[in-house]
């Protein structure tokens, strides 16, 4: 990808699989090339099935949770010498287990991609966004971050990090021509709850939505420039509106029936 054409570019990151790569299949079918990043083999896989769709994909494999590895896709980005219609900053990863039980390192990877990155990514790429008075920043929030998130304390803390920070840069933003949007869905069907040693609970074990149901909202949402959308069943919505007014020593209680490690055979 080093000729400039007429498509519109997205940058793509957790592309590899889940929500991610049905957020990429989504660009793609719309007419975007891609800048597609994730750190595991699979996005290589990625790419051919992306290209399908008659798009060119770079794909950049790198590791976002560390410093070294968002400026790797900085360079990878900036090396295209195209302007980036969307940057959709979806990367990120779980820890389950009692905070204390769980290791450090374990914790820290986890503020490191979900946290980090995205405020990395966001401060090198979003200049330029602002220079062309155009553009559209997607981050993957969850229904998680909205409630206290025992035995996922830290993960539930990012989400609710990103979705605070997602409103404070669009208000901030206004008038410059680039939106940005929180895209929250419930549980879905991805491998993020094998990777964060959540089978065993009701929530891994539970019903979730399919991962192109919540690419094709919140790419639609993306687009139209909204602020955010849950995503997902009914059943998503009806628990971030309780959790906007329930207090949250209720909704910590909830979530930890649904998040306790062995509750799936309670």
């Amino acid at each position: 990808m080093t000729e400039s054409t007429t498509r519109p570019l997205a940058v793509v990151t957790g592309a590899s699989s889940g929500i991610g790569l049905e957020l990429a299949k989504q660009f793609a079918e719309h007419g975007f090339d891609l800048v597609v990043s994730a750190e595991d083999a699979e996005l290589e896989d990625a790419r051919r099935e992306l290209e399908s769709y008659g798009v060119t994909t770079e794909a950049v494999r790198t590791d976002l949770a560390t410093y070294d590895g968002v400026e790797e896709l900085v360079r990878r980005v900036s090396e295209v010498n195209r302007p980036v219609n969307a940057l959709v900053l979806n990367a990120g990863v779980g820890a389950n287990g009692a905070f204390v039980e769980t290791e450090l390192e374990d914790h820290l990877r986890v503020l490191d991609l979900n946290v980090r990155s995205a405020l990395h990514l966001a401060r090198r790429i979003l200049p330029g966004m602002v220079r062309q008075h155009a553009g559209r920043v997607l981050f993957t929030s969850s229904v998680a971050g909205l409630m206290p998130g025992p035995y996922q304390s830290v993960y539930a803390a990012t989400k609710a990090f990103l979705t605070s920070f997602s409103e404070a840069l669009r208000d901030e933003l206004r008038g410059t021509g680039v939106t940005v949007t929180a895209l929250l869905p419930g549980p879905t069907d991805t491998e993020f709850f094998e990777r964060a040693g959540m089978q065993d609970t009701k929530i891994g074990a539970g019903e979730k939505d399919p991962a192109s149901l919540v690419a094709r909202q919140g790419y639609e949402a993306t687009i139209e420039g909204r602020e955010q959308v849950v995503a997902g069943a009914r059943r998503n919505r009806v628990q971030a509106a309780v959790a906007r007014v329930a207090p949250d020593s209720i909704m910590a209680a909830v979530h930890r029936r649904m998040s306790r490690p062995g509750s799936a055979r309670r």
